[in-house]
């Protein structure tokens, strides 16, 4: 069960996309004074560094964040804020630190915000409160040392009415596929004016490719928007090296976003291209956009 440590993944092309779209989605959110609450289900360990021995051992930062920030060309809008996003936790050129996306909400969020991360795994629970301690946030950060599709609906619906989940477990656990459009359904019931971000791993799965279908049908039959954004990196089956040998690593991601800022959708279809070019690691790669109102 606690297998997974997003610490081997932290930077990768997967990351690129989820934090592009949580910076994106919180700019938009923060323009309105009245207070936002943000719920982030899995939290991680909240910051890691990329040249410590559990980032170097996968490398994958190389194929993701190292790219954008060596891009040359001018980056659209909403990268260009991704890359100032984590160059604002490096100094220099080269990014050593690479922050998840609870320093990311904490950095955006005002005083009179508040921000629930929700961590199960032991290591990254630990690890997250000592780098949260060192923030001196008070009381505008709370880590729950509880599971987050569990204990995020108790705060549901927020005091001031205005809230964003992030959800994005590993799903190294099969159940978490049906967790997820579960957790979905609740809190719609619960808060169905909040935003929703949904991060997933596209694999050779069903379940993968079942679940973006699952939460278009429970979100439609909430009456409600969505937008649903995927990259492609590589590809899956066919991607196999001279040899025939298969390549490893995750091939594409995607983020279903419930009741989305109606400004992300233009600023994901000026980035996507981009992403997509700069992250390719074969000719599999390109991007998905599509959405639906309420």
């Amino acid at each position: 069960m606690f297998s997974y440590r997003h610490a081997f993944h932290a930077g990768n092309h997967a990351d690129v996309l989820k934090h592009t779209v949580l910076i994106a989605t919180l700019q938009h959110l923060l323009n309105k004074e009245a207070a936002l609450l943000v719920l982030d289900t899995h939290a991680g360990a909240g910051l890691y560094r990329l040249d410590g021995d559990y980032a170097s051992t996968s490398a994958e930062s190389a194929d993701g964040v190292a790219r954008i920030l060596a891009a040359s060309a001018p980056l659209a809008q909403a990268l260009q804020d991704y890359a100032d996003a984590v160059r604002a936790f490096n100094r220099g050129s080269a990014a050593r630190v690479y922050p998840g996306s609870p320093f990311i909400a904490q950095r955006l969020l005002r005083a009179h915000d508040r921000l629930k991360l929700c961590e199960l795994h032991p290591s990254d629970a630990r690890a997250l409160e000592g780098n949260v301690a060192q923030l001196e946030a008070g009381r505008q950060v709370a880590v729950l040392r509880e599971d987050g599709f569990e204990a995020v609906r108790k705060f549901l619906p927020p005091p001031a009415r205005r809230a964003l989940l992030l959800c994005d477990p590993s799903y190294e656990i099969k159940s978490d596929y049906a967790r997820v459009p579960a957790l979905l359904q609740e809190v719609l019931k619960r808060f169905p004016t909040g935003v929703y971000a949904i991060w997933y791993p596209l694999i050779a799965r069903p379940e993968a490719h079942e679940l973006p279908r699952r939460l278009k049908a429970l979100t439609a039959k909430a009456g409600k928007p969505w937008l649903h954004a995927t990259l492609t990196v590589k590809g899956g089956k066919a991607a196999a090296g001279a040899g025939g040998e298969r390549r490893p690593g995750l091939p594409a991601s995607g983020m279903f976003l419930v009741n989305p800022p109606y400004t992300l959708e233009p600023a994901l279809r000026a980035a996507l291209p981009q992403l997509a070019e700069l992250l390719a690691q074969d000719r599999h790669a390109g991007w998905g956009l599509e959405s639906a109102g309420g």
